[in-house]
């Protein structure tokens, strides 16, 4: 076989003289040749041009020393220079971005890699090869930059998502702000405030938090809203409350506000010198002619300041805060409608003989909405007392007003006919779809028969679809009237076939208390209602020997965390002997 370098390639010029310092000068990648102590021995002409530096200034000088810097420019430790640990260990090495300092004080990122020159199987010195890496160093930073812009708006993205969700979840104006700028502080900023217009031309400053929650005393106060142009103009809060302008302030003048600003301009700079504001960016809340208040958040940090970016995500998060506050003064305005209405015809209790009476009312709690519970009791023209509890179907203004209907129309029913309460309930079932909105509804139509003074009484009722009676009796025991049980009102009764609305009866024994209620008292969302029945017959029952008034005061005081409906009482307390 022949070699495999033949006759026609020719002679190998390897040992001709001068070849290896040809192919050194000659190399397109950068040369240093070291000695075993890390000096420089020679460099090719690649490495001059790269370096700025001539191969007689650099031999004999420390390498380490005179190139090796960090990214800032700062002398690199010896003991963490890993070309001097593949130096001392005779070691192969590489290495990426690595910097060395060139003449002209410009610093060079370079990727490299070291071999060791040996002979007779000692260390004589050290090649390393190196090469411009400042493109694939820029192209990094260009690419973390970018991969870190994408990250900041997708938080951005997340936080207006989040703050629109969490501000759907409730109709009340308070809560919803203090929600938001708990949202806001950490995550975008080290402080959030929020200050609101006024009926009288003021700016309320309603919500304040920052570091662990605190307020640091800037909540609550207030100031007028400037009129005057030259106002507007020196304060950020002024003119994102009257022009609807978002302003980044990215430097804020750790000085405090000067003397002669306009009050709301005072108000608005002393919070950013009161919590060492380094940024802050102030935003309108709502749309042009439609702005309700504003948000201004701020961060303490220098290093970080507020950028365009967050301008615009802190500007989207106002547009939507500005929508649920219309939505929720509008709500507030609807539910103080309702609770008026539904007051309103709540008639004053009577007095009949020596039975006595006590009744509350009391609307659902924040955040719900207003429902169409109610009670009743009046004098009939037989002499019997009738007591009314009932409960519109809905949650709303209309089941308010339907409410008042039913109440009108049953009213006049019972003082017309005097039969048992069952017939006349069929009557209101069988008018209602005809002049009333209702749908549906439950409600127990009773009468308290017997002398008002003397008795003996007797209890006769019929149900439509509602909870059950509770008595309490003077022996210190109490059950449910589960008796006299129909179908609610607006699904029909039988009445096409003959068959009425049952009645029930039941004796009122001297000393016992009678109580009518709406479902709002027993049921609780993630509780069953025989826990809800349960629970109100033994509190009601260590309440029984308590003057009327007081145990329905404390009956309603007492009910149970997350309750979302109203609640309409009535009691009855017939007299000892």
């Amino acid at each position: 076989m022949r070699d495999a370098v033949g006759d026609d390639v020719g002679r190998w010029p390897a040992g001709e003289p001068g070849f290896w310092r040809q192919v050194v000068e000659r190399l397109g990648t950068a040369l240093l040749v070291l000695d075993p102590a890390g000096r420089v021995i020679a460099a090719n002409p690649v490495a001059e041009r790269l370096l700025g530096r001539t191969t007689a200034a650099m031999r004999g000088a420390d390498a380490h020393d005179l190139l090796h810097r960090d990214a800032d420019g700062n002398k690199v430790p010896r003991d963490r220079c890993p070309l001097l640990h593949a130096l001392a260990e005779g070691k192969e090495a590489r290495g990426e971005g690595g910097t060395y300092l060139r003449s002209d004080g410009r610093l060079l990122a370079v990727s490299w890699s070291a071999s060791p020159l040996t002979q007779d199987g000692s260390v004589r010195g050290v090649a390393l090869l190196f090469t411009d890496a400042t493109g694939d160093r820029r192209v990094h930073r260009e690419r973390t930059a970018r991969t870190r812009a994408l990250e900041d708006l997708n938080e951005r993205l997340s936080l207006v998502a989040e703050i629109t969700e969490v501000l759907g979840q409730t109709l009340e104006t308070e809560e919803a702000l203090a929600r938001l700028v708990r949202l806001l502080v950490p995550r975008l900023a080290d402080w959030a405030a929020v200050d609101l217009r006024t009926g009288s031309g003021d700016v309320h400053r309603v919500a304040v938090t920052g570091p662990g929650g605190r307020d640091a005393g800037f909540g609550g106060r207030r100031a007028p809203v400037a009129e005057e142009a030259g106002e507007v103009e020196h304060s950020p809060l002024g003119r994102a409350l009257t022009r609807g302008e978002s302003v980044l302030q990215e430097r804020v003048a750790a000085a405090a506000p000067a003397a002669g600003l306009s009050p709301l301009a005072a108000l608005h700079g002393g919070f950013l010198a009161g919590v060492g504001a380094s940024s802050a960016v102030t935003v309108p809340l709502g749309a042009e002619g439609r702005i309700t208040g504003a948000l201004t958040v701020v961060r303490t940090d220098p290093i970080h300041p507020f950028d365009q970016g967050d301008l615009d995500a802190v500007g989207d998060v106002g547009r939507r805060v500005g929508v649920v506050i219309d939505n929720t003064r509008r709500y507030g305005r609807q539910r103080a409608v309702a609770e008026a209405m539904q007051r309103n015809l709540l008639a004053p209790l009577p007095r009949p003989g020596r039975l006595r009476l006590a009744a509350r009312y009391q609307p659902a709690p924040a955040g719900s909405q207003v429902g169409g519970d109610w009670y009743d009791a009046f004098t009939l023209k037989d002499g019997a007392l009738a007591l009314v509890i009932g409960d519109v179907v809905g949650h709303d203004l209309t089941a308010a007003a339907g409410m008042a209907q039913l109440h009108g129309i049953l009213r006049s029913l019972a003082w017309d006919h005097t039969g048992p309460p069952g017939a006349v309930v069929d009557r209101l079932d069988a008018a209602m779809p005809v002049i009333t909105t209702v749908p549906l509804a439950t409600l127990i139509l009773a009468r308290v028969e017997g002398d008002p003074d003397t008795g003996p009484w007797t209890l006769r009722w019929t149900s439509a679809g509602h909870p059950p009676p509770l008595l309490l009796s003077p022996d210190g025991t109490a059950c449910y009237l589960e008796a006299g049980q129909g179908l609610l009102l607006g699904t029909g009764t039988g009445t096409d076939t003959g068959a009425g609305r049952p009645d029930a009866t039941h004796p009122l024994e001297p000393g016992s208390t009678l109580l009518l209620y709406t479902d709002g008292l027993v049921e609780t969302p993630g509780s069953d209602l025989d826990t809800g029945l349960d629970r109100l017959r033994r509190h009601a029952l260590a309440l029984a020997h308590e003057p009327l008034d007081t145990l329905c005061g404390e009956v309603l005081a007492h009910l149970p965390p997350g309750s979302t409906d109203d609640v309409a009482l009535l009691a009855l307390r017939v007299p000892p002997p």
